[in-house]
């Protein structure tokens, strides 16, 4: 009976953890999305983001499409590719933005980024995905910054030399410096919208890199099937998650990037198309920041699609290991290793070379180092077996619609996008 009221309170402990507080480990992520004005914890938070969302994604493009387009200017400060150039970074913007709001509300940020789950994996998992979640934030300024300055050197430039021709205010200098604020408020909300999201779900594939490299060492351990069937499935089922919340993003916005990269491709390739860097600069910098949007999301889900799949390469070095064992003690299953005993398999490589005499990047799941004497175990060579040909048959990864994201998938994209911007980029600035 103590026994039973022990493991309760236990159980309540653990579960305590999925309760929001002010200091918990979301605390500096909270802070930064309210600076982002895309924090929507209650109404007021949910009315102001969805207030700048309206202003900098829809209001101030449409007017600096539409009211400064600068007919009468000179060669250098026409925009013709300008209406490309807003509908492409805002219908993006939007995407993001809708699935942000979508997933804060239905899950919450905390189930959202899985910290509700954390309480059951190992110390190793929940310190490095804390870790990662305050090197996102890094990660997410270093990409957003690059691409804000650059626009805002363009737009500085742009009207400093005099292309405006509208005295909003009644004063051309007052008027042309809310108009420069506000479209570099704009590009940088709408590049930090985008990009928000792309991290995101690189964190959330983060988490799952570090389970499966978690999950991994049971197969440095006398682990029962049984255990190692049913982690496996959990993780599964994870993916699923994650795959069936990211896929209608992940699809629509390969599709709207790839669209916008086409249409620049047919613009810029008009009879009259005059490319330079002053005229098609806006251009060329929002294909590259759309693309390189595109190619963060596709390579997290990619990479842990790799991860997970080498899972299977690793229960087959386990399960040749222990057969070759197996056959060398002359019995049908194979015998623990005796305490004291030395490794029957040095960690060598396939050349022969110990451990540490060459040392080369490697996959940390899937390598060329034997497995060594932990492959001792009294698991039969069917019950092997029948693991090995679960993972086979069981490849786990995020999938789009059935379609896995692998390295082959990633490839083909890469090409088709990476060819497009280099195309654009040779027009304009004469990188080829």
């Amino acid at each position: 009976m103590e026994e039973n009221r022990e493991a309760l309170i236990d159980q309540h402990n653990k579960l305590m953890r999925c309760v929001s507080h002010a200091q918990d480990e979301l605390q500096s992520f909270r802070s930064y999305l309210r600076w982002m004005c895309v924090d929507q914890s209650n109404v007021w938070r949910t009315c102001l983001s969805w207030s700048m969302f309206i202003l900098f994604a829809i209001v101030v493009p449409a007017i600096s499409h539409f009211m400064l387009a600068c007919a009468s200017c000179d060669s250098k400060h026409e925009r013709p590719y300008d209406g490309v150039v807003q509908l492409s970074l805002s219908s993006v913007a939007t995407l993001s933005f809708i699935c942000l709001s979508n997933f804060v509300r239905k899950y919450g940020l905390r189930r959202f980024l899985f910290f509700d789950k954390l309480w059951d994996e190992s110390e190793t998992v929940r310190k490095g995905y804390t870790e990662q979640l305050n090197r996102s934030l890094k990660i997410h300024s270093v990409i957003v910054l690059p691409c804000v300055l650059a626009e805002a050197a363009y737009k500085i430039w742009w009207y400093a030399s005099g292309a405006s021709q509208i005295p909003f205010l009644g004063n051309v200098i007052v008027s042309d410096t809310v108009a420069c604020v506000m479209e570099i408020c704009s590009w940088l909300y709408r590049a930090t919208v985008i990009f928000l999201v792309c991290v995101l779900f690189r964190l959330i594939c983060h988490l799952q890199i570090l389970r499966l490299q978690d999950f991994a060492n049971v197969f440095q351990d006398d682990s029962d099937v049984g255990s190692v069937l049913s982690e496996h499935l959990r993780i599964r089922r994870h993916l699923r998650i994650i795959s069936h919340r990211f896929r209608a993003f992940i699809l629509w916005s390969l599709i709207l990037v790839t669209g916008s990269q086409f249409a620049s491709l047919l613009i810029s390739t008009k009879a009259n198309a005059d490319l330079n860097i002053f005229k098609a600069g806006e251009l060329a910098l929002c294909s590259m920041t759309l693309v390189a949007a595109l190619l963060l999301l596709l390579r997290s889900a990619t990479k842990i699609t790799h991860k997970a799949q080498a899972i299977t390469c690793l229960a087959a070095k386990w399960h040749v290991c222990a057969t070759l064992d197996s056959f060398e003690a002359g019995d049908g299953e194979t015998p623990r290793t005796p305490a004291g005993r030395g490794q029957v398999f040095p960690s060598v490589g396939t050349d022969g070379e110990t451990e540490g005499d060459d040392e080369t990047e490697e996959d940390d799941l899937d390598n060329t180092k034997l497995i060594p004497a932990y492959a001792y175990s009294t698991i039969s060579f069917q019950k092997r077996q029948a693991l090995v040909a679960y993972f086979e048959n069981n490849r786990a990864g995020v999938t789009v619609f059935g379609f896995t994201l692998d390295r082959t998938t990633l490839h083909s994209i890469f090409g088709v996008e990476f060819a497009l911007v280099l195309w654009l980029l040779g027009k304009t600035i004469g990188i080829s």
